[in-house]
């Protein structure tokens, strides 16, 4: 199966399951690197705003997405520094060419958030409530196996606990149980063990103010 990106969105999960993947991530990630914030790729606000929820990853090295979760749907906006489609291959910079130029007025306040730096973007999508697929401007792409980051910054959120597995294993330099990260992708109720699987080193209580933050709610094993 393909990568996920801008060129193939098949295999990006629907709204409601892409947040849920978010926060699963964002929840890893907490028990995985528990006092260092920074150290974090994932995060997740469910109270972002009035209405509004959002999931984000930084890299550390200046790539990043954000995206938006409200009534109408999802929007996600990424940068990926090294992409020919980086604003700053010219001077002044310069968004490229029709990648903002058809989302939709319902995530209009996210095109002037400050927090999102819409300036510093290589690609969005979006997707609103009842539609069957995700969407993206009219753009006509440079060249290049990966032309705005997209298959790079998206590869986590194909929902499969085995992707997450394998970059944990190599950016936490530690062995991640499978079981565990299946465990939390499907939101069931957090206990000291399985914390304690992950990190020996965290416990609930030490992740708890996140969890909140997050939305994390366990759910009942079907």
């Amino acid at each position: 199966m393909a990568s996920i990106s801008t060129r193939n969105l098949k295999s990006l999960p629907d709204v409601d399951t892409l947040k849920a993947l978010l926060q699963s991530l964002a929840v890893l990630d907490s028990i995985m690197s528990p006092d260092e914030w920074d150290m974090r790729y994932f995060s997740f606000n469910s109270k972002w705003g009035r209405g509004e929820e959002m999931g984000s990853m930084r890299n550390g090295s200046g790539d990043d997405f954000f995206a938006i979760f409200n009534r109408n749907g999802c929007f996600l906006k990424g940068f990926f520094h090294e992409s020919p489609m980086t604003p700053y291959r010219e001077n002044p910079p310069s968004i490229w060419k029709g990648l903002l130029d058809d989302v939709p007025n319902a995530f209009a306040s996210a095109l002037v958030e400050p927090a999102f730096s819409m300036s510093d973007v290589t690609f969005c999508i979006w997707r609103l409530n009842g539609e069957k697929a995700w969407s993206t401007g009219q753009i006509k792409f440079p060249r290049s196996a990966d032309p705005d980051g997209s298959c790079y910054l998206l590869r986590l959120l194909d929902g499969k606990p085995k992707t997450y597995q394998g970059f944990a294993d190599d950016y936490y330099e530690t062995e991640v149980p499978i079981e565990s990260v299946q465990y939390i992708y499907r939101h069931l109720p957090l206990t000291n063990a399985i914390v304690e699987s992950l990190n020996p080193d965290a416990t609930l209580k030490m992740i708890s103010k996140d969890l909140k933050e997050i939305g994390y709610v366990g759910k009942s094993a079907k």
